[in-house]
């Protein structure tokens, strides 16, 4: 059995060897493509408020339409934050508490408003891995 799990380690590892990379250097450019990734994902988010009738129309759903303009201005300053935010790291730590804070706000509302898990599961995803980049960047 220990066989096994020596032989699974060595292959696990093999990616580390071959590239000659360290295992911190592939954590690193891991959390930095997910920077990338939460960033465009909000920036395309806050955008669709401006350009999409629908997301304006779940504010009002979620009896929330004065907070839409501001949740969306965060959003795109959450997304540029983050993207300047692999040069300081300060600023990616505030952003991406920050968007974390408006993930934790918007599954509180969609608690409130009894949506379904997986009209849910996108704010906690994203919760997830704004959490992800705070704590491990």
């Amino acid at each position: 059995m220990a066989k096994a799990y020596a032989l699974i380690d060595s292959f696990a590892t093999l990616p580390f060897y071959c590239c000659r990379i360290t295992k911190f250097n592939y954590l690193m450019r891991l959390t930095e493509v997910l920077v990338l990734f939460s960033s465009l994902s909000f920036l395309g988010y806050g955008i669709a408020y401006f350009t999409s009738s629908k997301m304006k129309s779940e504010f009002i759903r979620f009896r929330l339409h004065r907070l839409g303009t501001l949740t969306a201005v965060l959003e795109i300053a959450g997304a540029i934050g983050l993207l300047v935010g692999l040069m300081f790291n300060f600023i990616l730590l505030i952003s991406s508490g920050g968007l974390a804070l408006l993930m934790i706000l918007g599954v509180a509302v969609r608690l409130r408003v009894k949506d379904s898990f997986w009209a849910l599961s996108p704010a906690l995803f994203f919760l997830g891995l704004n959490l992800y980049i705070f704590f491990h960047y």
